[in-house]
């Protein structure tokens, strides 16, 4: 599932095999913008910002993308055949003598001016993996509404960008907390430890395209709980529970983690 640490490997593939180099491919499969060609003009750079993609291009045009839950960008040499999925989910293809990349099933696709980038990212809190990302400002942001449960206030953008459902469900774990609990309620220190954890996970896990939350020690274990629906906590050995937080499937250790919780559906 696509999150931050998955958008800025993806972010950089792209910018491995695009940037610097002269586009002899353009195919942009969105009605909107079926008929602008991007021939001819130079990639500068592929950026990652939060859960955004916004790949650069000379003449002031940026090509913004998201992945959401199942897109994603692949990169094969220039001639080799494509392997992302069917030949309809290509929404975008960018080629240069070397390199291409497909976009497959991304459900935001757009051709903007550089210059006005703000409109399609402005929105977006301290980038967990970014330049400038400022950890006491994504704590004021996560806080800021008491009465919010903690995964609802983790999954929203404008307070740290770049977590998903499968952060937020481990952020609340190592917290020791449920995701219902409300962020006014974390005790002294929490917010602070979530930040920060979330930081070190996804500046440890930018550079693969796997995932990993818990210590290599752990054996094959990856997740503490995502995924693990009615499997034991690695940690207690308690069947871990699912259930469903803000339309997004949510999964939690009843006997590791403290808080309001959510009865499973039926």
């Amino acid at each position: 599932m696509p999150e931050g640490d998955t958008v800025w490997y993806a972010a950089h593939q792209l910018d491995s095999a695009l940037a610097g180099r002269v586009l002899t491919r353009s195919d942009l499969r969105v009605p909107r913008f079926a008929t602008a060609d991007l021939t001819g003009r130079r990639v500068l750079d592929v950026t990652p910002r939060g859960k955004h993609l916004l790949t650069r291009i000379e003449g002031g045009l940026t090509l913004h993308s998201h992945l959401r839950m199942d897109g994603s960008w692949q990169v094969y040499a220039t001639g080799e055949r494509p392997r992302g999925g069917p030949a309809h989910q290509i929404r975008a293809i960018l080629g240069n003598a070397e390199f291409t990349a497909y976009g497959y099933r991304l459900p935001v696709l757009e051709l903007i001016r550089t210059a006005e980038e703000s409109k399609a990212v402005g929105h977006l809190g301290p980038d967990l993996l970014g330049p400038d990302w400022d950890p006491a400002e994504a704590v004021r942001r996560l806080v800021a509404d008491p009465a919010r449960t903690l995964g609802e206030a983790l999954l929203d953008q404008r307070n740290l960008a770049g977590i998903g459902n499968v952060y937020k469900s481990e952020l609340a774990f190592l917290a020791g907390v449920t995701p219902w609990l409300p962020v006014g309620e974390l005790a002294e220190g929490v917010p602070e430890r979530l930040v920060a954890t979330a930081h070190r996970l996804l500046e440890a896990n930018k550079d693969r395209p796997g995932r990993r939350t818990t210590p290599p020690r752990r054996g094959g274990e990856l997740l503490y709980v995502y995924g693990r629906g009615g499997r034991p906590c690695p940690r207690c050995g308690t069947p871990v529970r699912r259930a469903e937080l803000a339309d997004r499937v949510t999964y939690w250790c009843p006997g590791c983690q403290k808080g309001p919780q959510q009865e499973p559906p039926h």
